[in-house]
């Protein structure tokens, strides 16, 4: 009986203080960067499809190749990840060449997002 009492007292003490109080850690949204709005706004590649053919568009920025599409992306910052959103009309292959140039400029995290249907 005291050996059961003896490795409940210690299970408890060893898993109560292994952790820090939730009260005591810091937030690190707007940490390092300055924080701010800027830090939520997610970053997203849009690909469409219009009368010259397929079309990437990263803000206001258009590019029709994906070597080009890849040089724009080498610029972002890579922690925050990278969506892919295909609108209606694109084949399939444009949204490959969307994430395949997500993945040259060195995106790990990359989410394939449908559009709006009709958008």
């Amino acid at each position: 009986m005291i050996d059961a009492t003896f490795l409940l007292l210690c299970y408890f003490i060893f898993t109560t203080a292994a952790g820090r109080p939730e009260d005591r850690l810091s937030p690190q949204l707007g940490g390092s960067r300055g924080g701010g709005a800027s830090d939520l706004a997610p970053q997203i590649v849009e690909v469409r499809r219009d009368a010259e053919g397929d079309l990437f568009t990263i803000g206001t920025r258009n590019f029709r190749q994906r070597d080009r599409l890849a040089e724009a992306l080498r610029e972002l910052p890579r922690e925050p990840g990278l969506f892919v959103r295909v609108h209606p009309g694109p084949p399939v292959s444009a949204a490959a060449a969307a994430m395949q140039a997500a993945a040259d400029a060195g995106f790990e995290r990359v989410t394939y997002v449908p559009g709006e249907p009709g958008g």
